[in-house]
């Protein structure tokens, strides 16, 4: 597995470990209080084989081994979205380490949504699942690092970033890296204009912000790109392009993409934190997939 350290900048700068899933070009982040040794796990994946419908936590256990050799002390398992293309280790993760999951508190205006998609009409209890539901403007800390959690739509209309410190925000599928652009938004619930309108509450943090990404799907990924970098740089908004002309050129883009592999399986998980449907007489754990919907 690919990592990479961010490292803190100082007093209420975290430090930044990210972890690189080649299946599905998602990052996963550890985020550390430098002087408490205090950490967050930020959209961790567990593994999914969409061929075998196979799961595996060997890559999660991995990042624990890494977190526990590096003397960090996990308080919270974060998510930014329920997300479409991998299996979430939320569930796992609060199994395992006994520490309260949170996400954003749209979390159930989208299970509302997929409730129709998979005609379930009695599935997806966020309140169960999660620990805390957060809303726009909610605050935490990691440590002795404040958090503060913006709403951030456009990919979902739940998704939400997380502001660490004074320097440090994961953007999850809104930005992409500055060559690459921004994320998609043409799943159910979501907007070309209000991720346009996202991407620029997110560049109105201080230049040196550094923003951390959720994908990258290049052969040398990379994740991280300060505010002032995205401003200038970034292939679909930077350099001050206008509204319409984003949402046009991004919706042209969606058309073209195909659903993600995973999606269909891993949504049906992910609106229960990643829990698996509960087992049957047989003790095996069953999927409801919709035919001909998508």
């Amino acid at each position: 597995m690919i990592s990479r350290t961010s490292h803190s900048n100082g007093a209420q700068s975290p430090e930044v470990v990210g972890f690189y899933d080649k299946d599905t070009g998602s990052i996963q982040y550890l985020v550390t209080d430098p002087d408490t040794r205090k950490s967050a796990l930020v959209d961790v994946v567990m593994t999914f084989d969409p061929e075998s419908a196979a799961t595996s936590s060997a890559s999660v256990d991995a990042i624990l081994r890494f977190a526990e050799s590096e003397g960090c002390e996990i308080e919270w398992i974060l998510d930014t979205h329920p997300h479409a293309d991998h299996l979430m280790a939320s569930s796992y993760l609060k199994e395992k380490l006994g520490k309260p999951n949170a996400i954003g508190e749209k979390v159930k205006d989208i299970a509302e949504l997929w409730r129709d998609y998979y005609h379930m009409p009695d599935a997806f209890d966020p309140d169960q699942d999660f620990d805390h539901l957060f809303a726009d403007g909610d605050t935490f800390k990691i440590g002795n690092l404040p958090v503060r959690v913006m709403l951030s739509p456009g990919h979902t209309l739940g998704s939400i970033t997380y502001v660490v410190g004074d320097d440090a925000a994961f953007v999850h599928d809104t930005f992409m890296q500055p060559s690459v652009g921004t994320s998609r938004c043409d799943f159910p619930g979501g907007s070309a204009a209000e991720l346009y309108d996202s991407l620029h509450s997110i560049l109105d943090l201080p230049d040196e912000t550094r923003l951390f990404v959720g994908h990258d799907y290049e052969e040398t990924p990379a994740w991280e790109a300060t505010v002032a970098e995205q401003r200038r740089h970034n292939i679909h908004i930077g350099g001050g392009v206008e509204k319409n002309a984003y949402v046009q050129r991004r919706e042209a883009r969606d058309k073209t993409l195909a659903l993600p592999d995973r999606m269909l399986h891993v949504l049906q998980m992910n609106l229960r934190a990643g829990r698996l449907p509960d087992t049957e007489a047989d003790g095996a754990s069953y999927l409801k997939i919709p035919l001909n919907k998508f």
